[in-house]
């Protein structure tokens, strides 16, 4: 599905994975620095369209990198920092973003379990699961969706056409 086809009304939460969805993956790797981060083609038109619309636009992603002691979390703080800069300057925004550096599937934070979601529920009482839609691109982000009991849109973010 392209970006320029999902149906935004009624909803006014975003939850958006990173990798694959904000910044190129990066096969059999991690973003371990800003100078390895790189914005999928179309992206901050997407995210102009959306700081538009949405209340609230939040970053779920899991970082297993960190836990595997390939960058530290300093490193990843400076990417997401950088991150977010450069979309505002591309007049779009992110409120926050949640992230989730267990190595394992037992830790409730890491995606597919709810446990980000959690936060955000937590740190934003006034958000309702129905007003809230994930984009990822991963078999893992449509599981989360589900776990969160948020509806969930699968995209493919080599290019987006807005």
């Amino acid at each position: 599905m392209q970006l320029k086809d999902i149906d935004i009304s009624g909803y006014d939460t975003l939850l958006l994975d990173r990798d694959g969805v904000i910044n190129k993956l990066r096969p059999n790797d991690y973003v371990k620095c800003w100078e390895e981060f790189e914005f999928v083609p179309g992206v901050f038109e997407a995210l102009n369209k959306w700081n538009k619309h949405f209340k609230y636009i939040f970053i779920v992603t899991n970082q297993r990198g960190v836990g595997k002691g390939v960058m530290s979390e300093r490193e990843l703080l400076d990417i997401h920092q950088r991150m977010c800069e450069e979309i505002v300057a591309h007049e779009g925004r992110i409120d926050k973003v949640y992230y989730c550096t267990a190595l394992t599937e037992e830790d409730k934070r890491r995606k597919p379990g709810n446990g980000m979601f959690l936060d955000i529920m937590r740190d934003y009482p006034e958000i309702t699961k129905e007003n809230c839609l994930m984009i990822g691109d991963s078999d893992s982000d449509m599981k989360f969706a589900e776990n969160c009991g948020v509806r969930g849109i699968r995209v493919l973010g080599s290019h987006y056409s807005i």
